[in-house]
């Protein structure tokens, strides 16, 4: 801005007092002079005016501005040049100006009666915008106009609060702009926002447009692309974008349900369910599609837990919905999450209108694929598995697959749902059943601090290295297997990868020996080699499962196309290396690169013949070069004739260009210039340039010019260059066709594509998995048949994630549980002493043992055979080895020597078809459910889904109520758990009484506490009072996190008040109160006891010793008489103390004595004294 628009401005804004303009205007020139000779004039302050360009400041200053009365001032002098300065701007553009860049604010507004045209005159790119929005009207528009998308309206106003752009008013709409080459940014924040946005382009080019019909009247425009979150990813021109997304994915869910009708005779038994549930969630970015129908609860624990296991960006609900139903989901969806709900009617969709819909979107798949002849026979076989699929698919899955059919179709991306190979259960009957507040409670897929990925199971074990090997990780972990052969084939594969990499690093070492003069044989490490250089190469590339499947959506730019299709062309000749043969049956194991089944069929199907020529045929259409710099009219190589179109129109451009070229031969003639050449300059094109004086045609059009020539387009020129642009547009739609039509094209290989992609992810997994067993000092677990009982034994577990922080310090425990023994262990010990840890990590290390989840070769498993022949193979050199391997040889060290998996010294495990969890306190009280009403929840849902099969880890169940009554349903649930279920138990309590259901159920309960150091509590309790508080500091406690057999005697409550810095003051008092309970309940508990005693015969005062038995002297008899009385007061106490751990104390106190006693009552002859007519070993 310069100095003179800068001095106009801050005059304008200056603060003008009354006085002064009064004086001013009644005063004349002379005086204004004379005042300034006086009083040499100040500097003006510095004005800083504050503008916000903002449309809906107009009305304020229109009603806030008071009339201007006052006489037009008289120009003044300045002072220093005595020049007229030139007047302010008068009272109508001062008005308009206000009008322009002020805003009113709301109240004002509010009370601003608005005045609304009837029939307003809109201009034709207005009268496109509300036909356009009548027909969207829940999509935020942006409309390209020029080289700017635009907003209008409504939209104009939610895109410049999102944006942070300047909104104005422009004819009748409110406006706002982007300009189109940051289209992609501005879409991703509109949808982050939670926005559906349209985007509206321009369906013709000027030079078409000067051409046809449409000469005179505005662009055409039509929608070309909606975004959400969950289609952002698989959309043109923004998705691909891997750093904003990376392994997260973006599922689409639609919930449908259906009340279940319980008859007369069902309801007076216990309902275990109210609803079933319809799911169907489709990642549209990968193709993957999971569907499965449910029997849920009140609690809709099933459905909280696929929507926690698939976290979806955008919801789909088809209505109606219970109310418990839309209460949850509602909840997942809420304000902070930012995830997209809508709903849709099924309405339609029932007496079989689902299934209808679902088959006239194959069918037109089919009409479309006879159209291709070549891909006619593969269509038609995908399409044929795909309806085979549909029908055996539930009934309100079936609803759901049509809701999100209709709903995809303004998208676009409809075609996913149309293909079979994509398709799978979200769990079978071979899958660990986890629920969700398991997931939530031990932390597998987010920690319960802040929420993030970061100390979680997955962040742990994830060491994969590519995206889309991240994103199959994370539904192993969330569904580990509970089939024994499945989790066998797994592990062989992982102890392979393993074993290979061991041997990679023992042949750099020896090589290295070598030289020194060693000879050391070793394995050439070929697999290992090259298995990491393809997944790292991998790890580089684009994601090549989104890359191939937005290539189906046909919405993948030509260079992303060249990139994905030659990584996995890179990928397959790599590991074609490897000379895996399909059938090796007659190959020697020493003589195959890879014995693991699983990993020959993985590494074949990433390799296959197919995938690499299919590869090859797709890349030799494309002209990388041109591919790379976005030049979609030279993309295509014609060699063979494959575009007809493009070569057409490229002759058609050629001609143009060579006739215009040949032009110059006509004008060299006509001016006598033989030298005379088209020039171009800034763009434009063959410019005529000659002297300044020279003589030209008057039709010849004048350029531009310099000082001595003048630039021209004679009017023949002028025609074709115009024939030349129209031929280049036509040129340019051809190839967009052209590259459609062969995106299309890709339909017929993206099986095998994308089978090939989930073998290199699963190959990428397993890698993950050996580089943990190899980093961290894991071992192989040991499953135990099917048919032995269920068991747990674990030799220093640790736990996965707090051994990576803590590393060494990390204190392991050991874990033994049998079906047929001791099956539940009761835990106590004092708080913050490690209970909650110790059973997390045997519930994570049970999940880590069946995480290896098999792919997609569930029919040709590897059978125990397999190892026999990995152990031979790896001690064929070894004289240990053949001795170990022999006939019912010891296994020990081929376990040692293969596979890594859990973080234990040894586990023995049964397979776990569930794992069930009641931990910490939560609550929902948008819900209406209390934290205990939570916990009951969550008990009852361990009551009622359990197997003895399953594994179940409760955390002091009862404490969000009072204590008799959280006892007491603590008490039965374990009652319950033990006599119904007989399941593997881990019970942790701070309820001394729940360990007498070890009485009930002898052998079958043990008793554990993790242990501790404490100093001596010498204080005397007997002497507190209310008044008089001493300072009374906490029992200093050492933790040493050891899981010991017994029974902890505190909980150390008040140490722990301490540590959370509760002021001394509140902690002496409770110390003092604690004192008193304890003394007032053991006084209750003695008198119940005398009371007793005598009816039992054991009262104290019966105890008379024989005189003739005693020892020769008096004082001795008195010195037995004291130390009976001793041992009984000590049983009286031990009876009537409810701490255990005090109670155990006191007994081995009274064993003591007894023992002095019976060493002491026996005379010199032998023979014993004795007690009430019995000898005292009876006693």
């Amino acid at each position: 801005m310069g100095k003179q628009k800068q001095q106009v401005i801050s005059r304008f804004f200056a603060p003008k007092s009354g006085a002064s303009c009064t004086d001013s205007a009644s005063t004349s020139s002379s005086t204004a002079l004379q005042t300034s000779a006086r009083h040499p004039p100040t500097p003006p302050p510095k004005i800083a005016a504050t503008v916000t360009f903002s449309p809906s400041k107009r009305l304020r200053n229109s009603q806030l501005a008071p009339p201007n009365t006052r006489p037009s001032k008289s120009p003044k002098l300045s002072p220093h040049t005595q020049n007229p300065i030139p007047p302010l701007p008068n009272s109508s553009l001062h008005q308009q100006f206000l009008k322009k860049l002020l805003e009113p604010c709301d109240e004002l507004e509010q009370r601003t009666p608005k005045t609304s045209v009837s029939n307003p005159k809109y201009t034709p790119l207005e009268q496109q915008v509300v036909e356009l929005k009548a027909k969207y009207p829940d999509v935020l528009l942006m409309i390209e106009v020029g080289y700017r998308y635009r907003f209008f309206g409504e939209d104009a106003e939610n895109a410049a609060r999102v944006l942070r752009i300047y909104a104005h008013m422009d004819h009748n709409f409110l406006t706002a702009s982007v300009p189109t080459f940051r289209l992609n940014v501005h879409v991703r924040r509109l949808v982050s926002a939670g926005y559906k946005v349209g985007v509206v382009k321009q369906t013709e080019t000027a030079a078409i447009k000067a051409h046809g019909s449409n000469k005179l009247g505005p662009f055409c425009r039509g929608l070309s692309a909606l975004y959400t979150k969950a289609t952002l990813e698989a959309a043109e021109d923004v998705g691909g974008d891997e750093e904003r997304c990376g392994s997260c994915n973006n599922y689409l869910v639609c919930v449908v349900e259906k009340e279940v009708c319980f008859e007369k005779e069902e309801c007076k038994t216990e309902r275990r369910f109210d609803v079933r549930t319809g799911i169907v969630a489709v990642e549209i970015s990968t193709g993957d599609v999971v569907y499965g129908e449910l029997n849920d609860n009140f609690m809709r624990a099933g459905l909280e837990a696929v929507i926690l296991s698939l976290s979806p960006a955008e919801l789909l609900l088809g209505e109606p919905l219970t109310r418990q139903t839309e209460e949850l989901l509602l909840a997942y969806a809420g304000p902070s999450s930012n995830i997209r709900m809508d709903r849709a009617s099924r309405d339609c969709f029932s007496e079989g209108g689902a299934l209808a819909e679902v088959m006239s979107l194959y069918e037109a798949m089919s009409e479309a694929s006879h159209r291709d002849e070549e891909a006619e026979v593969t269509e038609h076989g995908n399409n044929h598995l795909a309806i085979q699929g549909i029908m055996a698919m539930p009934d309100l899955a079936v609803q759901a697959l049509a809701i999100l059919i209709r709903h995809l179709k303004p998208f676009g991306l409809e075609r996913i749902l149309c293909w079979g190979a994509s398709f799978r259960p979200f769990s079978g009957n071979k899958e660990m059943s986890l629920a969700a507040n398991a997931l939530q409670q031990l932390e597998v897929l987010k920690n319960n601090f802040d929420g993030s990925e970061s100390g979680s199971l997955l962040q742990c074990m994830n060491h994969t290295l590519t995206i889309f090997g991240s994103r199959l990780l994370r539904h192993w972990v969330t569904h580990p297997l509970c089939d024994r052969n499945m989790i066998f084939a797994r592990l062989d594969a992982v102890s392979e990868i393993a074993e290979s990499m061991r041997t990679c690093t023992a042949a750099q070492k020896s090589s290295s020996n070598d030289i020194i003069g060693y000879d050391v044989a070793f394995i050439q490490p070929d697999f290992s080699y090259v298995l990491s250089s393809v997944l790292t190469a991998l790890g580089r590339a684009p994601d090549i499962q989104r890359g191939i499947t937005r290539i189906f959506h046909r919405t993948a730019t030509a260079s992303e196309f060249v990139s994905v299709i030659q990584a996995l062309l890179v990928a397959g000749k790599q590991l074609q290396q490897l000379h895996i043969e399909e059938d090796c049956k007659d190959k020697d194991a020493m003589t195959k690169t890879v014995n693991s089944v699983l990993l020959r069929k993985l590494i074949l199907t990433a390799s296959s013949s197919s995938v690499i020529g299919s590869s090859v045929k797709l890349l030799s259409a494309i002209n990388k070069e041109a591919a790379d710099q976005g030049d979609l009219l030279n993309l295509f190589n014609n060699s063979n004739g494959q575009f007809p179109e493009v070569a057409k129109s490229q002759r058609a451009v050629q001609l143009a260009k060579e006739k215009l070229d040949s032009m110059i031969g006509l004008y060299r003639k006509q001016l006598g210039i033989q030298s005379l050449e088209f020039l171009s300059v800034s763009g434009m094109t063959h410019l005529i340039e000659l002297p300044s004086d020279k003589k030209v045609p008057l039709n010849w059009v004048k350029v531009n010019s310099t000082k001595k020539t003048i630039r021209y387009h004679p009017p023949e020129v002028l025609a074709a260059l115009d024939h030349l642009s129209l031929a280049n547009e036509e040129l340019a739609v051809k190839c967009r066709a052209s590259w459609d039509g062969f995106l299309k094209s890709f339909s017929k290989y993206y099986a095998e594509f994308q089978s090939a992609v989930q073998a290199l992810a699963a190959l990428d997994c397993l890698h993950s998995l050996a580089i943990l067993s190899r980093n961290k000092n894991y071992i192989r677990p040991h499953f135990v048949n099917d048919a032995e009982p269920a068991q747990i034994h674990i030799s220093d577990g640790r736990h996965p994630v707090l051994e990576t922080i803590l590393q060494d310090n990390f204190v392991p425990n050991d874990t033994n549980l049998h079906a047929k023994g001791e099956f539940c262990q009761i835990v106590t010990g004092p708080n913050m002493g490690g209970k909650s840890c110790y059973i997390r990590q045997v519930a994570l290390i049970a999940i880590m043992a069946q995480v290896l989840r098999f792919w997609n070769f569930a029919s040709e498993i590897v059978n125990e055979r397999l190892i026999e022949v990995l152990a031979k193979s790896f001690f064929a050199n070894s004289d240990e080895g053949c001795q170990q391997c022999g006939d019912g040889g010891d296994w020990t060290l081929l376990q040692k020597k293969v596979g890594s998996f859990v973080p234990a010294s040894s586990a023995k495990l049964h397979v776990f078809d569930s794992i069930h969890t009641r931990m910490g306190a939560s609550d929902r009280i948008q819900q209406g459910r209390s934290t205990f009403f939570e916990e009951l929840s969550e008990a009852c849902n361990i009551i009622r889904n359990c197997t003895p099969h399953s594994l179940v880890i409760i955390d002091e169940l009862g404490r969000g109520t009072s204590t008799h009554d959280g006892v007491a349903i603590a008490y039965a649930t374990l009652h319950n758990l033990l006599q119904q279920k007989r399941c593997m138990i881990l019970f942790v309590t701070h309820y001394p009484k729940i360990v007498d259901i070890k009485n009930d159920f002898p052998g079958s309960v043990g008793t554990y506490h993790v242990s501790y150091l404490t100093s001596r509590d010498e204080t005397d309790t007997t002497q507190l009072n209310d008044q008089h508080v001493p300072k009374i500091d906490p029992q200093h406690v050492t933790y040493l996190y050891k899981l010991v057999p017994g029974v902890s005697e505190k909980s150390f409550g008040f140490k722990v008040a301490q540590l959370a810095q509760i002021p001394m003051s509140c902690i002496h008092r409770a110390i003092v109160m604690a004192a008193k309970l304890e003394t007032a309940v053991g006084k209750r508990g003695r008198n119940r006891v005398e009371l007793k005693l005598p009816k039992e015969g054991v009262e104290k005062n019966e105890v008379d010793l024989n005189p003739c038995c005693t020892h020769p002297g008096g004082s001795e008899g008195i010195e037995l008489t004291e130390a009976y009385s001793e041992f009984f007061d000590s049983l009286n106490c031990a009876l009537a103390d409810d701490d255990l751990g005090k109670c155990l104390q006191i007994l081995k106190r009274a064993r003591s004595i007894g023992m002095e006693l019976i060493n002491r009552s026996y005379p010199s002859d032998g023979r014993p004294f004795l007690y009430n007519g019995r000898d005292d070993t009876q006693v």
